[in-house]
């Protein structure tokens, strides 16, 4: 037969061609479909595509049956089944495409085809539900009939004001749709709506209940209490899993009543407990999680050409929980033991393999929560012996004394009988000829006489054929330097000779390996290189020789047909090896016992030890003390001393030598020291401050490495200065650092003598220092004396008095706090002006003119202020007029100009004018010069350049300062810029 007639394959008449035609293998398969139930116009279309030569045709099945394809309501376009109008009850299933060509047939997956309907809530009312305030309560949503499962939503009073989570007090079960509510305040009561929808292929239904009053009533009883959990919604809603660590996914909603799980994986499944608890006490409730998934190929079969006569063995491994099952199928039907064929699970065999036996085989992994399919095609071979596409070797090289294999593999089904000959003489097993039953041919210790045409001779029932090969003998390859042990330190360069000598008509190579494992000598960057030279030498040179380079090299000289092997070994000496099996025993508060066990010395003895050890307090390993303190090379154990009690602690050790140190060992297991009591008291003592009747100690804190063990805390002594007794507290809490000691008879801003000390499970500490503190001020006890108001203008007046003891202040005296009002206001409306410090006097501006104002004066410390003095009275003087000097002109002479202005007349509610003042400056100044006049004008230089002046002009009195008017004076003679008028308020 030729090449095209390999393999005829028969299924139901038609020729399934080897290396032309192909069974169908699956490009789309139809997916599950909800059709809207009731919905008369509407088309429904499952997919079926399969790739295949020559192309598929297609069928399909539902519930096992036919599809009846010539119904008018039944279209098959391509392999798509389109389903028009489909009816509840009629179209309703499991339907499946087969794709079937002369190769064979597959089944798709099932697509079933439901219908979905969502009906309307009850029309009745819904009773109204009571909460009490801080007590959980939830709301039933008792869906109405529906299908599929539906989605969960939650508004409150009206559409759409939709529920948010509030931070986890709300929870909205998407298993029965009620919601929950943790922690019930008044400003939930509300009507509540469950709002449910189902989502279907082509479109999407929502219906919403009644309304569900909830009321939250205060708590009649209300005290403080431990926490009830009295609702769990989900297993899933826990923030601690009992049998093992919470997962890292949980994220930040581990720290809330919500437990969020993305993702989930089998690692995530086991007990979860959730726990609430406040001051008063804890709660907790558990749930499981238990996580399945539908059917994953671990291992399918695949495309398989087997010769007939044989045997099949395929096998499909499917995970899945629950554990899926596995059935076969061949063509589309299924397929069990029986005659040939054996069906063992995932595991098929079929014993003497017929030509009917071709086709198309699936494999089928199904649980409650999915089926998958895995398909291959098997085609059985038929063929005389032919060995056209693999003939034995035209030309066989072989070495002298070595031995040579020639394969005889030609294409034939069934298996054909082989045999060898050389010449007329048919070769059969002897002491060094082997023929072996799968053809292959050895000969061993060749010589001369070796050489000549060997032909392998193969037969079936269907006929036979041969091929010829020539052996050809030639000289064996030798290794003439073999390469010599050689000793290096590390870091430095050797070179290993290797010389050969080979048949010369062949290429010789050279490869090294260094313990079995062969160099790459190409790599420029590396540290093998070839030395270059004569074609029969191969030497080796090892640059910068490292530990790891030492041990057995092998050169290797090697032609096409032989090759021959010389070894030598390196030794590279260096820094030792990591020591091992480092454990610590005797543990003790400040100190510790590590053994050893010595690593290699890497051909130089171990001088020493150093340990280095790391703590949570050191960001990295730093050598420890020991005693003795220098570890000679020959010791495994030693004292490392001068350790943190209560600490958490791990160590290395280190060996060196004359060549350096080494790589340190594994890290110890993590210990922790014996507790101690305290060695030292705590830093930062001081207070003061507070309410009425409190003395507030303050400290810092204790850092860890100082605690020396659990069950810290802090003892306070303090006393009154000068008295006997101390006062002594306990503070148990390592984090605090103030303590607050209240006491009615405390006198104020009193002062106390105070020491503090550590304590824990071990003991106390030493006291510290005494340190001084004062308890809390009050306010000043008594008023300033000798108030007096003076009016300076109408818009500010001064206050002084006489300052108190400062044994009636209670404390630091701050300052003063003046208090000032209108004559018709009340003192609760009063303005208020602080001074810093011992003043006593001040300033108060702002003030209105021709205005009666009321002024007390008090004290005031840190805790507030103290008694008002009597009041005294002032009254602010007439205001200055509102109105600039007018009608202002100017006259230069020389480099000085003389201003004049017309004399501002008051009226009758307005201060008498008793001068003027005139503030100027030149061009580019920012600084004002003052002059005070009590005249109408005034003489003053010009700039040098042509710049120019700019003056402002006012008047003065008793009630200060009167507006501004504002005159840009230039060398220009005559002219005189705006009179841009500044009015300056003084309200």
């Amino acid at each position: 037969m030729g090449d095209s007639d390999w393999l005829c394959v028969f299924t139901g008449g038609d020729v399934c061609i080897t290396g032309h035609d192909s069974g169908p293998v699956f490009e789309e398969q139809p997916s599950s479909v909800v059709y809207p139930e009731g919905l008369s116009e509407g088309k429904v279309t499952l997919n079926c595509q399969a790739r295949a030569s020559p192309a598929a045709t297609y069928s399909w099945r539902v519930n096992g049956t036919d599809v009846p394809v010539g119904d008018p309501r039944y279209t098959l376009v391509a392999g798509n089944l389109v389903i028009s109008s489909p009816q509840f009850g009629h179209d309703g299933g499991s339907y499946q495409c087969l794709a079937i060509n002369r190769c064979g047939t597959i089944l798709s997956r099932a697509a079933n085809l439901k219908f979905g309907y969502l009906h309307d809530f009850p029309g009745e009312g819904r009773s109204p539900q009571t909460a009490y305030e801080g007590a959980g309560a939830f709301l039933a949503c008792q869906p109405p009939a529906h299908y599929p499962a539906l989605s969960y939503r939650w508004f409150v009073s009206e559409f759409p004001s939709f529920m948010k989570p509030d931070g986890g007090r709300w929870f909205v079960s998407q298993v029965t749709g009620n919601l929950y509510l943790a922690k019930a305040e008044p400003n939930d009561t509300a009507s509540y709506f469950c709002f449910t929808t189902i989502n279907m292929d082509i479109s999407t239904k929502s219906t919403f209940s009644k309304a569900n009053q909830l009321t939250v009533q205060p708590d009649a009883n209300a005290r403080k209490s431990a926490p009830a959990i009295t609702v769990v919604p989900d297993p899933f809603s826990c923030p601690m899993k009992v049998d093992g660590l919470l997962p890292s996914k949980a994220g930040a909603s581990a720290e809330g009543p919500i437990l969020t799980l993305p993702d989930m994986t089998f690692h995530e499944e086991g007990v979860y407990e959730c726990e609430a608890y406040n001051s008063e006490g804890r709660d907790t409730q558990q749930g499981r999680i238990t996580v399945q998934a539908q059917p994953e190929w671990l291992q399918v079969m695949s495309d398989s050409e087997v010769e007939i006569s044989s045997e099949l063995h395929w096998t499909c491994v499917a995970a899945g929980k629950p554990r899926p099952s596995i059935r076969w199928l061949r063509n589309g039907q299924p397929l069990s033991t029986q005659d040939r064929v054996e069906v063992n699970g995932g595991r098929l065999k079929v014993i003497n393999l017929a030509l009917e036996d071709s086709g198309m085989y699936q494999c089928v992994a199904e649980n409650k929560h999915g089926t998958i399919y895995s398909n291959a095609e098997l085609r059985v071979q038929v063929q005389v012996p032919d060995f056209r596409s693999n003939p034995v070797r035209r030309l066989v090289p072989a070495a002298r004394g070595g031995q040579v294999m020639m394969e005889c593999r030609p294409r034939a089904a069934p298996k054909p009988t082989l045999f060898w000959s050389r010449g007329t003489e048919l070769l059969t097993n002897s002491s060094r000829v082997t023929v072996t039953p799968d053809g292959m041919l050895r000969i061993h210790n060749i010589s001369r006489a070796d050489e000549g045409k060997y032909t392998c001779f193969a037969e079936n029932y269907l006929g036979k054929a041969n091929s010829t090969g020539h052996l050809s003998v030639r000289d064996a390859t030798k290794i003439t330097l073999a390469p010599s042990n050689a000793d290096i330190n590390q870091g430095e360069n050797v070179t290993l000779q290797c010389h050969a000598s080979h048949d010369p008509t062949m290429d010789l190579t050279f490869t090294w390996a260094l313990n079995g494992a062969l160099l790459d000598l190409e790599d420029p960057g590396g540290p093998y290189h070839r030395v270059e030279g004569k074609e029969t030498v191969g030497d080796l040179l090892i640059v910068s020789g490292h530990l790891s380079q030492a041990g057995t090299y092998s050169c290797t000289a090697q032609t096409v047909v032989d090759s021959a092997s010389a070894s030598a070994k390196l030794v590279v000496r260096g820094p030792p090896g990591p020591p091992g099996g480092l454990v610590v025993k005797n543990v003790a508060s400040t100190s510790v016992e590590l053994r050893w066990s010595r690593g290699y010395d890497n051909h130089s003895p171990i001088g020493k030890y150093v340990i280095m050890g790391h703590s949570p307090l050191s960001p990295g390993w730093k050598r420890m003390r020991t005693d003795p303190s220098n570890i000679e090379g020959n010791a495994e154990s030693i004292r490392v001393v001068g350790l943190l009690p209560w600490m958490d602690y791990e160590f290395q050790v280190i060996a060196s030598n004359i060549l350096g140190s080494g790589e340190p060992s594994m890290s110890s297991h993590t210990i922790r020291t014996q507790q101690a009591a305290p060695t030292v008291a705590p830093s930062g003592l001081g207070g003061g401050g507070g309410d009425r009747n409190e003395l507030i100690i303050t400290w810092t804190p204790m850092a860890r490495e100082y605690q020396n063990g659990d069950g810290f805390g802090y003892i306070l002594a303090f006393r009154k200065q000068n008295s006997p007794t101390w006062v002594v507290e306990r503070v148990s809490n390592v984090e605090s650092s103030r303590y607050v000691y209240s006491n009615q008879s405390l006198s104020p801003y009193c002062l106390f003598e105070v020491k503090i000390k550590a304590y824990n499970r071990k003991g106390e500490g030493p006291f510290s220092q005494i340190a001084v503190v004062h308890s809390a001020e009050e306010e000043p006890t008594v008023a300033p004396l000798r108030i007096n108001a003076t009016a300076l203008t109408a818009f500010e007046m001064q206050v002084s008095w006489d300052p108190i003891q400062h044994l009636s202040t209670n404390g630091i005296l701050q300052g003063y706090e003046i208090r000032y009002w209108r004559q018709h206001e009340r003192e609760a409306s009063a303005d208020r002006v602080r001074t810093a410090g011992l003043e006593t006097t001040a300033r108060v501006v702002g003030l209105r003119p021709s205005t009666r104002y009321h002024v007390t004066v008090m004290a005031y410390n840190s805790a507030g202020t103290g008694p008002a003095s009597p009041r005294t009275t002032v009254t602010t003087r007439r205001p200055p007029p509102n109105r600039p000097p007018g009608n202002v002109s100017w006259k230069t002479d020389g480099s000085w100009v003389t201003v004049r202005w017309d004399h501002v007349k008051t009226l009758d509610n307005e201060s008498a004018v008793l001068g003027y003042k005139v503030l100027y400056k030149h061009e580019g100044q920012s600084a004002l010069k003052v002059l005070d006049k009590g005249k109408t004008s005034v003489t003053l230089p010009l700039p040098k350049d042509n710049g120019y002046v700019v003056l402002e002009i006012r008047s003065w009195g008793e009630g200060g300062d009167g507006a501004a008017q504002e005159t840009i004076v230039s060398r220009d003679s005559g002219e005189t810029w705006t009179d841009c008028v500044h009015f300056l308020s003084y309200q």
